[in-house]
């Protein structure tokens, strides 16, 4: 189904004043361009400055996260865990579909559980969701991959509503404002590398620890009781159990990589490192795809109104003083 909001706003509902020309379009030349084309490419940093960036993310990522009362709400069901499952599970299916990178992802999902931490959605699921999904997407592509698809054409791999491109245009600039403008965040991804290194020192094992972790930490993303754990304790969590599927390497334990570097807590790695291994024990036993949203693409039965549509987004004016001035 077809979502319209051309004719709800005014050039006045926009965050910065901008003229509605300015926002990306279909037709425009930048809706294929990356805001990652903007950053240059940096050689290794040496291992003082490497252990001092590590730091630095160790220290910024709190800013990153949902607060712990997210993981309530969807504990004490005011949240629909399986709505964000099925919202995870067509980003992932995505990803894959254009070979997105990893983190791309890994920042859709982000952006997402950071949106729904601060505000609330007239429905835990359905349009507003799906919605709220392709917008996080597209901002997390438009970070991260050097190119990027149309946003008629994002809405593949089973959406049950298509949404018109100002629509999703709207919906990001909410979701930017929502977010301060903090798209550069800091994820699992950011520490990969160096806890890698810290546990196979010789490289031999390094891109194997990486890559499997990699493909841990998505696999398991849909999952909600990981919200109660911060990037730096998945990342680590992810490269232990990446060493335990190496021979002779089993007798790599969550204590490990407490010294790893200052700021790690051995009870959440244990914590963290027990969930994981249990969820890794069941994907392996039952080789259980993960949820998807199905093919077809539905009709709704009851077609969403201007007021619908225009009760979410018109929300975003109230945002306007959040937006002056930070950056990707």
């Amino acid at each position: 189904m077809s979502i319209s909001c051309s004719d709800f706003f005014s050039d006045s509902d926009l965050f910065c004043a901008e003229d509605t020309s300015g926002i990306l379009s279909e037709e425009s030349p930048e809706s294929a361009s990356s805001f990652s084309d903007f950053d240059s490419l940096s050689p290794p940093l040496p291992p003082m400055e490497e252990e001092e960036s590590i730091a630095g993310f160790l220290e910024d990522e709190q800013n990153f996260v949902p607060g712990f009362e997210y993981l309530s709400r969807f504990q004490s069901h005011s949240l629909d865990a399986s709505a964000r499952e099925e919202s995870v599970a067509w980003i992932l299916k995505v990803q894959a579909y254009y070979g997105f990178q990893p983190l791309t992802a890994y920042l859709s999902v982000n952006y997402m559980d950071r949106f729904l931490n601060s505000r609330q959605l007239p429905q835990t699921n359905g349009w507003p969701l799906q919605l709220l999904s392709i917008a996080c997407l597209s901002l997390a592509a438009k970070m991260e991959e050097p190119l990027v698809p149309s946003l008629l054409d994002l809405q593949v791999e089973g959406a049950k509503y298509i949404f018109e491109p100002r629509t999703i245009q709207r919906m990001e600039l909410l979701v930017l404002g929502v977010l301060d403008w903090r798209l550069r965040s800091v994820t699992p991804f950011s520490f990969l590398g160096f806890f890698a290194c810290k546990l196979d020192s010789t490289g031999t094992f390094t891109r194997f620890l990486i890559s499997r972790a990699t493909q841990i930490i998505l696999s398991n993303i849909q999952e909600a009781s990981f919200l109660a754990y911060w990037p730096s304790c998945i990342a680590a969590t992810a490269i232990l159990c990446a060493a335990n599927e190496i021979p002779n390497w089993s007798l790599v334990k969550p204590e490990h990589a407490e010294s790893w570097c200052q700021g790690l807590r051995k009870e959440k790695i244990r914590g963290c490192y027990q969930l994981m291994q249990e969820l890794l024990v069941i994907d392996n036993n039952q080789r259980k795809t993960p949820k998807v949203l199905p093919q077809l693409r539905v009709m709704t039965t009851r077609p969403l109104t201007r007021s619908s549509v225009s009760s979410l987004l018109s929300s975003s004016s109230s945002l306007s003083s959040s937006t002056s001035s930070s950056a990707f």
